[in-house]
């Protein structure tokens, strides 16, 4: 099969050739600068111009040689999706929504430095604050280009990536103490902020659609619910206020796109809520994280086997970082036996590869996923 018959296939819940995978196809299913310096030099590729898919985690655009190195099944759409950072020097800059974020020696991420919109305020603090202007950010005809153009140029799936729609950045604006206040008992400034990052956040998504939705096999948005036990509301706070709002978002993705799979990225313990998703149009998680509560595979392809898609699921807190091959193919070969039961299921590790995981794993996952997976599905 080519990739995007294998993937679509997958996706409508049929077996495919083999597990479909991904590496780099969104900015959740790359890899960390290092590891990736790493896996280049392991593969004797020469090195390669640093672009990030996401500057405050430092993951990496995976470059097309090695996307085809492993025959992935994946390119991304990546619009520009907020305005150029203001970099004070190589280690301090300042994002769109005004957020200062810094490197420090010897940690691999950029750490936040101030929330702007924390302590004491009011709904007047919210609606006098200096948010970006979506007017300003350049989303035209070169995004339509550059989407006809893997369209027609490559038999990948393609992947367009949309913004969070508002629960990570309000986190940050207000700051996560604030923030949980909010939610425990100050709806009416917290749904205030909500509102106030979502409009946004849709203008701009809405000039994404238009111009490469039609060119895109899956539309990814993300905004983690989860933690490693549970969600980080309530199920009651997500239901009366949170699902509405993303309602809005996937309604939207709808009205340019009706029939194209919607995938969302949370990380964390999301059972309790994957009805909710599924009812708002979701189609497809990721990244499965599979150490969280009630995240194990089983339990999700008993539940939700016909309703929804699982993308990533090979846990990198102790298996992918793991020296022991044998237990990485046991994973390997596990999940495709349980995810991938009737397709469903798309191959990557859960969320960026980091920079602890040698290189040589990288390439035991995805080579013993083709390997096994034909074989697999030849004989399912």
């Amino acid at each position: 099969m080519k990739s995007r018959e294998r993937v679509l296939k997958t996706l409508n819940h049929e077996n495919p050739d083999r597990v479909p995978i991904d590496f780099g196809g969104t900015a959740n299913t790359s890899i960390v600068k290092e590891a990736y310096d790493g896996l280049r030099k392991y593969l004797r590729l020469s090195d390669s111009k640093e672009e990030y898919l996401d500057i405050m985690m430092r993951a990496v655009k995976v470059d097309f040689d090695v996307q085809n190195y492993f025959e992935t099944d994946f390119r991304g759409i990546f619009p520009q999706r907020s305005l150029p950072v203001e970099w004070i020097d190589e280690k301090n800059y300042i994002d769109q929504w005004g957020i200062k974020w810094e490197k420090r020696d010897n940690v691999f991420y950029f750490e936040q430095k101030n929330y702007p919109l924390s302590g004491d305020i009011t709904i007047k603090d919210i609606t006098s604050y200096e948010w970006p202007d979506p007017d300003k950010i350049q989303i035209n005809e070169k995004l339509r280009e550059k989407s006809l153009d893997l369209r027609n140029k490559t038999d990948k799936a393609l992947i367009l990536s949309l913004p969070a729609p508002f629960i990570h950045t309000t986190q940050y604006l207000r700051g996560f103490e604030d923030w949980y206040l909010d939610c425990a008992g100050n709806h009416k400034l917290i749904t205030n902020l909500f509102d106030a990052v979502l409009e946004i956040n849709i203008e701009i998504a809405q000039k994404i659609l238009f111009y490469a939705a039609k060119y895109a096999d899956i539309i990814k948005i993300a905004d983690d619910l989860g933690m490693q036990n549970s969600l980080q509301v309530s199920p009651e706070f997500f239901r009366n206020f949170i699902k509405p709002r993303l309602k809005r978002y996937t309604d939207l993705i709808r009205e340019y796109a009706p029939d194209t799979i919607i995938h969302m990225h949370s990380c964390g313990s999301i059972e309790v809520i994957l009805e909710d998703l599924i009812e708002i149009g979701v189609g497809v998680i990721n990244p499965v994280q599979v150490s969280a509560k009630n995240m194990e595979p089983e339990n999700l392809k008993s539940k939700f086997a016909d309703k929804l898609s699982f993308w990533g699921a090979i846990d990198t807190q102790s298996v992918l970082n793991n020296h022991n091959k044998d237990k990485l193919k046991r994973e390997v070969e596990k999940t495709i036996n349980i995810l991938g039961k009737n397709g469903g299921y798309i191959l990557s590790a859960v969320h960026n590869i980091q920079p602890d995981v040698p290189p040589e794993n990288i390439v035991t996952m995805f080579e013993h996923a083709k390997k096994y997976s034909e074989k697999h599905y030849l004989n399912a």
